[in-house]
């Protein structure tokens, strides 16, 4: 989960990342480049788990980027519904047509997911105050494809444990990719 959290956080706090850059010198001069902190995150994994050769890296890092935005996909639902808790009555009523709360929701490296068709098909279903034999299929399928982006996280992991040394998985799951 940390892996996914670090993303977020990394692109909703640009400014406390540029501080804490090496030397200070922040991400492009203090502007917020979503492809400069990943590389950042990036050469972190590398130096934590002491992969010098560059093959390695490329084999390592490709299935810690798989990784990352299967989590994306897994957790953007869960962001967005956590949005969804907390608007105000009538907040669905503005200049958007309610989709303020409903806005696609950032990644790591800046990947965006946008709702999948089973998300918006429910939301649509809870909204209209749907029948519960409507809201019981839409349900079915939203809880199928949530599973389906679990397997394929789950996948992405086991793929990711399979290039990894122990010493290296052991810090992949300490800092939230196993």
């Amino acid at each position: 989960m940390a892996a996914g959290f670090v993303g977020a956080i990394c692109l909703s706090t640009g400014r406390a990342l540029a501080q804490a850059a090496p030397g200070g010198q922040g991400f492009g001069g203090g502007n917020f480049d979503p492809a400069q902190i990943q590389k950042y995150i990036m050469d972190n994994f590398r130096k934590q788990m002491d992969v010098t050769d560059d093959g390695e890296w490329k084999l390592i890092s490709e299935r810690i980027q798989k990784v990352t935005e299967a989590r994306t996909e897994v957790t953007a639902g869960a962001a967005r519904s956590m949005g969804r808790m907390f608007r105000r009555p009538g907040a669905d009523g503005g200049q958007d047509g309610g989709q303020t709360q409903r806005r696609i929701v950032g990644g790591f490296g800046g990947a965006n997911v946008a709702p999948g068709p089973e998300e918006e098909a429910l939301q649509k279903a809870i909204d209209s105050n749907a029948s519960n034999a409507e809201l019981k299929t839409a349900l079915a399928k939203f809880t199928e494809a949530r599973k389906q982006k679990q397997a394929k996280l789950e996948k992405a992991q086991a793929d990711l444990r399979e290039v990894l040394s122990v010493r290296q998985e052991a810090i992949a799951a300490i800092v939230g990719l196993l």
